[in-house]
């Protein structure tokens, strides 16, 4: 396990991590620190506990909005591939449909070709 320090509010704390997820911890942290220096100018010295409950409180509504967004983009999706696959169904059968008179088209060629044929013998 890697190891570093971040700080948050002015203070170190020492952090354990995976291998290779420091620089993400320690972004993280600044996050934070950041939440935290803006709502300490916005309500100066509260206390350190509130502080810290307020900036993650702030996180979590972010969250919910994010989360929210995502739904809704997920439900927008499934609608479009819903969308996509009956248009494709359609188009399959369209294909079919015009097939299908194409070839009632060259019988009925055939037949006057035909008819045709035997007058001008």
């Amino acid at each position: 396990m890697a190891q570093v320090t971040v700080n948050i509010d002015g203070k170190a704390y020492r952090m354990a991590c995976e291998e290779g997820q420091e620089d993400h911890l320690l972004d993280l942290a600044a996050r934070f620190d950041s939440y935290i220096a803006n709502l300490r100018g916005s309500f100066g010295e509260i206390g350190d506990l509130r502080l810290t409950v307020m900036a993650g409180i702030m996180i979590m509504d972010e969250l919910h909005d994010l989360q929210a967004a995502v739904d809704a983009n997920a439900a927008e999706l499934s609608a479009l591939r819903k969308s996509a696959g009956s248009a494709d169904a359609n188009r399959a059968a369209e294909a079919d449909e015009l097939a299908a008179r194409l070839e009632s088209l060259a019988e009925r060629i055939t037949g006057l070709s035909r008819k045709v044929s035997g007058v001008t013998r």
